[in-house]
């Protein structure tokens, strides 16, 4: 006989109080450890093991930059946004993560999908205040200035509704969208850290970030195809914006120009051609080609000296001034306007830098603070946002680069700064001449992974038909609705899924394996042993209110039996049978036996004694599930069968106790309960 322990009560109030004193009680002690907590680099740098890690460190730090300055070039494109302050990104995230992040070997800056994110919220606030979001006009020779745009959006507007300067043009406004944008969601992402929430990202399931992912990349490949063909047509916003772009890209592809079309093609075969043949032999390589640095700098020199935009009218990316803007706060009249837009931004941030964390400490056997993750993607976002910056997060395909290129701490993070510093404030004027179709081949050859899930669908089905489903939806959504909408469609419909899944779980009936004490599914295996007068019932979910109609109904139907139903069958055979019986003179003398009378009434031959309920897989009861179950109890009693309980978790007992399913003294407990399935057949046996 196992007896339960006996709790010991916890008195909240004192243990509040207790927390309350030790978290607000500030010693040197402790205030030395907040801050070695807030800036982990205090703990690890002292202890940094040069010799063993500074060459480690140096070369992936030098490949990462030389990575990120194309792939920052290029991804301002998809944010709507000049190339230096994807540079500007670049910069500040990995400084401020070296100082804050936990992981070694994660890579912070600039990634495509919320680059993406940024830019739809972009457009749709440059829509919004009047501006035009053709950026295929000529480039200006001017000094860079970062204040000054196209003629067309230069002109003085209106922007006192979004608290602008009336001076502002289409550039200086698309910043400030992206700065506020950035802010809010670095101060989500903060407020997250503070009261723990992190177990939001529990939420996004592969399934839905595999979806977004897929369905996103299918918008960014659809947003560059026309700097890759190098048309011009209006960039589309909202629902159905691939679809609209893919129908202009078709009405317009006669005026394609043939030097883009030329330059994307020998671009594309080139950066395909070296990422295969760096895949297939990454073993032989001691770090990977730098194809894309070297396909921008040919590009770059060919379109100088072949003057590609003078005499093929092909689009450049034009002046990128050097040096550092002055800091600017964000304007908090913005930060209301895209509130609600900085929600699944911090989220998606948030989610690929722990998850991508949590990949890298398992596989290099050291544990990350996700909650530290937390603020150091907060601030990632918070202290750039200041400086002309948009948001960042961790990047798959660097992180990857970084690891194999035998980085070991953040000091690599450090160089890849530093590279990126020298581009700014030396190089940068350097890319002027280069065409955006290259920056678009760039783009889209980088989704090569993203796109490649779908070649994965066949093995998924095969796997998890459901998790397929919620797949294709979020998948379908993102591309379809917007990438927003999208995964809050797949977080949703997971969701669904999991709350379908305990609506209508499996129900079976168990027989014996011959000669063992074990019972399994009648249906599943062959060669078990039916219990004589005996029914056994598994019901794979836990029993709550949104499924208490279906077990009552598979229950009956399994059993072939329905309490209710029988019992009014009962009492209806008991009324006739009285009616007969004062007949019973007049039947007699016509000739007519009672028997054929009352024959149809005759109640159903019931073929079991007792039921026993196996309660394994019901992990927690709420108040209809114990109701539930004390209303088959007293149904099945009145037909003189025993309901018998077998296998319940310490909680489930709990909820029965509390809801009086073994009545007030608990004196019939250990004739209903059991702890396992054989016990309860023996007991009934022996009650026979």
């Amino acid at each position: 006989l196992m007896e339960r322990k006996t709790r010991v009560k916890t008195k909240w109030r004192k243990v509040m109080q207790a927390k309350l004193r030790k978290s607000c009680s500030c010693t040197p002690k402790k205030l030395k450890n907040f801050l070695m907590d807030f800036l982990p680099v205090l703990r690890w740098l002292p202890k940094y093991q040069c010799k063993e890690y500074i060459w480690g460190d140096m070369m992936s730090g030098l490949v990462i930059g030389i990575i990120l300055v194309p792939q920052a070039i290029a991804y301002s494109l998809l944010a709507g946004l000049k190339p230096i302050y994807s540079l500007y990104t670049s910069f500040f995230a990995n400084i401020i993560y070296f100082l804050m992040g936990t992981s070694r070997h994660v890579s912070v800056g600039i990634f495509s999908l919320i680059s993406l994110m940024v830019g739809q919220v972009v457009d749709r606030e440059l829509l919004l205040a009047g501006f035009d979001l053709n950026d295929d006009t000529s480039p200006t020779m001017g000094d860079g200035s970062l204040q000054n745009d196209s003629h067309s959006n230069t002109t003085a507007f209106n922007l006192t509704i979004a608290g602008m300067n009336a001076e502002c043009g289409k550039e200086c406004y698309a910043i400030s969208i992206a700065t506020a944008l950035t802010f809010v969601a670095g101060v989500y992402q903060v407020l997250m850290g503070i009261f723990r929430l992190g177990f939001v990202s529990m939420y996004l399931s592969e399934s839905v970030l595999d979806g977004f992912a897929t369905g996103a990349s299918l918008t960014i490949l659809t947003a560059q195809v026309k700097y890759l063909i190098g048309i011009k047509i209006p960039r589309s916003q909202g629902p159905g914006m691939l679809v609209i772009t893919w129908i202009n890209v078709f009405r317009n592809i006669s005026q394609a120009n043939l030097c883009d079309v030329i330059t994307s093609a020998i671009c594309i075969v080139v950066l395909v051609t070296a990422k295969e043949l760096g895949d297939r032999y990454k073993h032989k390589l001691k770090f990977p080609l730098p194809t894309e640095l070297i396909v921008i700098v040919v590009a770059t020199l060919v379109s100088h000296y072949g003057k590609l935009n003078e005499v093929y009218a092909s689009s450049v990316s034009g002046a990128i001034p050097t040096g550092f803007i002055a800091p600017k706060v964000p304007r908090f009249n913005l930060m209301l306007r895209v509130a609600v837009d900085a929600l699944p931004l911090a989220i998606v941030s948030f989610v690929f830098t722990v998850s991508l964390s949590a990949m890298c400490a398992k596989k290099y056997a050291y544990t990350i603070r996700a909650n530290q993750e937390m603020f150091a993607v907060g601030f990632c976002n918070i202290i750039p946002s200041f400086f002309h910056s948009f948001a960042t997060s961790a990047a798959l395909a660097k992180t990857l680069v970084k690891t194999s290129t035998g980085c070991q701490t953040q000091v690599s993070g450090v160089i890849s700064a530093m590279v990126v510093l020298l581009v700014l404030l030396f190089l940068a004027p350097l890319f002027y001449s280069l065409q955006k179709c290259v920056l678009a081949c760039i783009i889209i050859v980088s989704l090569r992974g993203a796109l490649r899930k779908f070649q994965d669908v066949p093995a998924r089905y095969h796997a998890n038909k459901m998790d397929t489903l919620v797949w294709v939806i979020t998948m379908f959504a993102s591309a379809l609705i917007s990438t927003e909408i999208g995964l809050l469609v797949g977080i949703v419909f997971s969701m669904l899924c999991i709350i379908v899944r305990t609506q209508r779980p499996r129900t079976t009936l168990l027989g014996q394996i011959q000669d063992t004490s074990f019972y399994e599914d009648d249906l599943e295996y062959e060669n078990l042993t039916s219990v004589p007068k005996v029914k056994i019932f598994r019901f794979e979910a836990p029993l709550y209110y949104a499924n208490r109609n279906y077990f009552l109904k598979s229950l009956y139907k399994l059993t072939d039996l329905d309490p209710n139903l029988e019992a009014a069958r009962r009492k209806k055979y008991k009324k006739k049978e009285k009616q007969s019986l004062k007949k019973e003179d007049h039947t007699i003398a016509n000739g007519l036996g009672s028997g054929e009378t009352t024959q149809q009434l005759v109640p159903k031959q019931i073929d079991f004694q007792v039921l026993v309920v196996d309660c394994s897989s019901i992990s927690f009861l709420d108040t209809t599930g114990v109701n539930t179950l004390k209303e088959i109890l007293k149904d099945y009693k009145d037909l003189n069968i025993s309901v018998l309980l077998a296998c319940c978790n310490p909680s489930v007992i709990d909820s029965l106790k509390r809801g009086g399913y073994f009545g007030e003294d608990l004196a019939s407990m250990q004739e209903m309960l059991f702890y396992s399935i054989h016990n309860a057949v023996q007991f009934a046996k022996d009650q026979k």
